[in-house]
């Protein structure tokens, strides 16, 4: 790509990749990111639903993409800081084949069980489950997904390996648990909102310091003494390694453009997202999230996952 495409960019149709199924969080979030893009680049942003293997075959198909700002990739704390704990083969390194462009938001993830589950807090959660640990079926949306990723941290912090069960998505998670055969979930509060508040399962712990706005009774990880389940997986956006310093500029700016605009914050808090602060937008912000959280989470996952 010459200097003079570069700054052009973006001067045809941009390809979106969603590593994941349409309806779920990564592909809302995908679609307000191509919305964003569309509007301030003045291009149409078009998003292209890649599933499969926890995200990661969306995502390898987008790492291998010219290197040119027209394939992009909406990614997540899955297939860009984790993945390699899961896929021993995985095709792509998360921190060198990818540029990072910039935080789109962050969902602190939920324990929600059945209805008629014996606990009703998360420390009756805690006794149930160790006493219980044979018994107990977890359902999760694919290895290394973030609903995979959540309860394993949950499960470490307790001591229990129970069984996991893989569902192609966290929607056909929950129509197991609303059909009894599943005992509990961990997902974006987003994911089970709707149930939660219907009555139909419950919600007894956010993964996080802070109370979601979404279900201000629900208490914290933090609160119920289990500060270990601390999770709020990453959305953001990520270009294949190589792509032009002037493209990627371009796509950085116009991302944190939209992130300021009331609309796109009052979708995002809808969705149960924290609001990205200025000084963790940009490349470099991403980059170093992308570093502290495989730091973090992968010694715990490579651990949890060995049975």
């Amino acid at each position: 790509m010459s200097s003079t495409q570069a700054q052009e960019y973006p001067a045809r149709t941009v390809t979106v990749i969603v590593p994941f199924a349409a309806g779920g969080p990564a592909d809302i979030t995908g679609r307000i990111v191509a919305d964003i893009f569309s509007r301030h680049l003045g291009q149409k942003f078009v998003v292209e639903n890649v599933g499969g293997a926890g995200g990661t075959t969306g995502a390898l198909r987008a790492a291998r993409a010219a290197a040119d700002g027209y394939t992009i990739l909406s990614g997540h704390l899955g297939t860009n800081a984790l993945a390699p704990a899961f896929y021993p083969n995985l095709g792509y390194d998360p921190q060198t084949d990818f540029a990072p462009i910039g935080l789109t938001a962050e969902y602190p993830e939920l324990l929600v069980v059945r209805k008629d589950f014996p606990a009703n807090n998360l420390k009756e959660f805690v006794v149930y489950a160790k006493a219980n640990r044979e018994k107990l079926n977890v359902g999760h949306a694919g290895l290394g997904s973030v609903s995979y990723i959540g309860c394993l941290l949950l499960h470490a912090a307790i001591g229990i390996k129970p069984t996991m069960i893989p569902f192609t998505g966290t929607a056909p998670v929950l129509n197991a648990m609303l059909g009894g055969q599943v005992d509990y979930e961990c997902d974006p509060v987003l994911g089970t909102l709707s149930q939660v508040q219907a009555g139909n399962v419950k919600a007894l712990a956010v993964a996080a310091r802070k109370r979601s706005p979404l279900l201000p009774d629900v208490p914290t990880s933090h609160e119920q003494g289990l500060p270990e389940f601390d999770i709020a997986p990453f959305y953001a956006v990520f270009v294949p390694s190589g792509t032009p310093q002037v493209v990627v500029d371009k796509l950085a700016a116009a991302l944190s453009k939209g992130l300021d605009e009331e609309a796109v914050q009052k979708r995002l808090t809808e969705l149960g997202a924290d609001s990205v602060e200025q000084s963790r937008r940009g490349p470099k912000a991403l980059a170093d999230l992308v570093k502290s959280e495989a730091a973090r989470l992968t010694p715990v996952l490579k651990a949890a996952a060995e049975k």
